[in-house]
């Protein structure tokens, strides 16, 4: 910690600039309404690319969120789904927080951070995602120099709820059912 400005006036002030210049960025405003349109995709996703799971694999998924996010048909299901109850928002959150932990390039992770939190963390952000201050609060301090770990707490909220409350509706749909049959 810098102890006064005369003792290390270097290294404190250039800290403290990269830290604003860090913040700033996190925090700019779209420049235009342009940046806000969100595209509109006019034919439904289809889950069919991937292989159909077999009935005892499909069956896993209803005591396990992760085991239906791991396999590409159940996640484009489980996406469909969500998209039709017009709540996709948590899913798409939860692959751009897993998108995000393989970027290698410390440039390219603070420009993906910076798209994450205006998408889906700032407040009034496109794509919102309901988690409480106190996680909102953490995320933007792990920001302050985005790491690998920066989005864990709120993603893990996400998977949360998305396990308490998306994934039993989800196991009740008729595509689900015809899917262990």
């Amino acid at each position: 910690m810098c102890k006064g400005l005369a003792a290390l006036p270097h290294s404190c002030l250039e800290r403290a600039k990269e830290i604003k210049i860090k913040l700033g960025i996190l925090l700019q405003k779209p420049d235009s309404a342009v940046d806000l349109v969100i595209p509109y995709n006019e034919k439904p996703e289809k889950p069919a690319k991937a292989q159909k799971p077999s009935p005892d694999e499909a069956l896993q998924w209803r005591d396990s969120l992760d085991k239906l996010l791991q396999n590409d048909y159940g996640l484009a299901s489980f996406k469909s789904f969500l998209k039709s109850e017009f709540s996709e928002e948590n899913l798409e959150f939860w692959v751009a927080c897993e998108d995000y932990k393989k970027i290698k390039s410390p440039a390219k992770m603070a420009e993906k951070a910076k798209q994450i939190y205006e998408e889906f963390i700032q407040t009034e952000a496109p794509k919102e995602v309901n988690i409480d201050h106190f996680t909102k609060d953490i995320t933007m301090k792990n920001l302050v120099e985005p790491s690998l770990s920066s989005f864990d707490v709120a993603q893990k909220r996400i998977h949360a709820l998305m396990e308490k409350d998306s994934l039993p509706r989800f196991v009740r749909t008729e595509i689900y059912q015809e899917l262990i049959k």
